[in-house]
Parts: structure tokens; C-alpha cells; sequence
């Protein structure tokens, strides 16, 4: 019998290729300082572009070593909702809007408005 006879495998969970010959990738293995010291390793491909900025598996915003320091002075303002609502509506409007949300479910709970 062949020594890679399928007999007894389970298909799918095992592949019958061999690694021999197979160059890996080129990586690079580059290092990540916290505010505090604390030290981050993270292996990127040769070609790939470094963030100059990561987040340790901790929570805490890492800084690439020897590298520059981001450019955070073009960033835009943080837009929330509530801003996002004010440039399609008007105060007034949303004063309006809900007084008749009110209105429509007090009339579904039954309840009458007092005025």
C-alpha cells in the first residue's frame, strides 16, 4: 500500500503537500513603544507600508521607535451625530418633530394630552 493512500484521513482537515522548498515570505519585525515603556513587537511583509502608530493587545496607543511622530494637525474635527443632524435640520424642526412623536404615542397609550 502507497504510504499516501487517502485510507483513514480525514478530508479536508489535512493536506497531503509537503513544506519542502517553500520559501516563506520576507518579513520584518518591527518594534512599538507605550508611553509607559512597555514594549510591541509586530511582524509586518517586507513591502507593507508601517503605521506609525499601534495598539498594544493592553489598550494603550504604542509609538513606531526611531520613527516620526504622526501628523495629526490636518486631521478633521470628529463630526458627531448630533452635528450631522443640525446640517439637515434645524432646532425648531426637531422641537416640532418631537412634539408630534409625543403626541402620536401618548394617543396610542390612550393618554390624553393635558393643556
Amino acid at each position: 500500500m502507497s504510504d499516501r493512500s487517502l485510507r483513514g484521513m480525514r478530508l479536508g482537515a489535512q493536506s497531503m503537500e509537503t513544506e519542502t522548498g517553500v520559501e516563506p515570505a520576507p518579513r520584518q519585525r518591527i518594534e512599538y513603544r507605550c508611553a509607559d515603556g512597555e514594549r510591541v513587537f509586530v511582524t509586518f511583509s517586507a513591502e507593507a507600508d508601517i503605521p506609525p502608530v499601534w495598539v498594544s493587545k493592553t489598550g494603550k496607543e504604542a509609538l513606531l521607535v526611531d520613527g516620526e511622530l504622526p501628523d495629526t494637525s490636518n486631521d478633521k474635527p470628529v463630526r458627531t451625530h448630533w452635528d450631522m443632524l443640525l446640517e439637515r435640520r434645524s432646532v425648531e424642526d426637531l422641537e416640532q418633530i418631537l412634539q408630534d412623536r409625543l403626541t402620536n404615542l401618548r394617543e396610542r397609550r390612550g393618554e390624553r394630552r393635558s393643556a
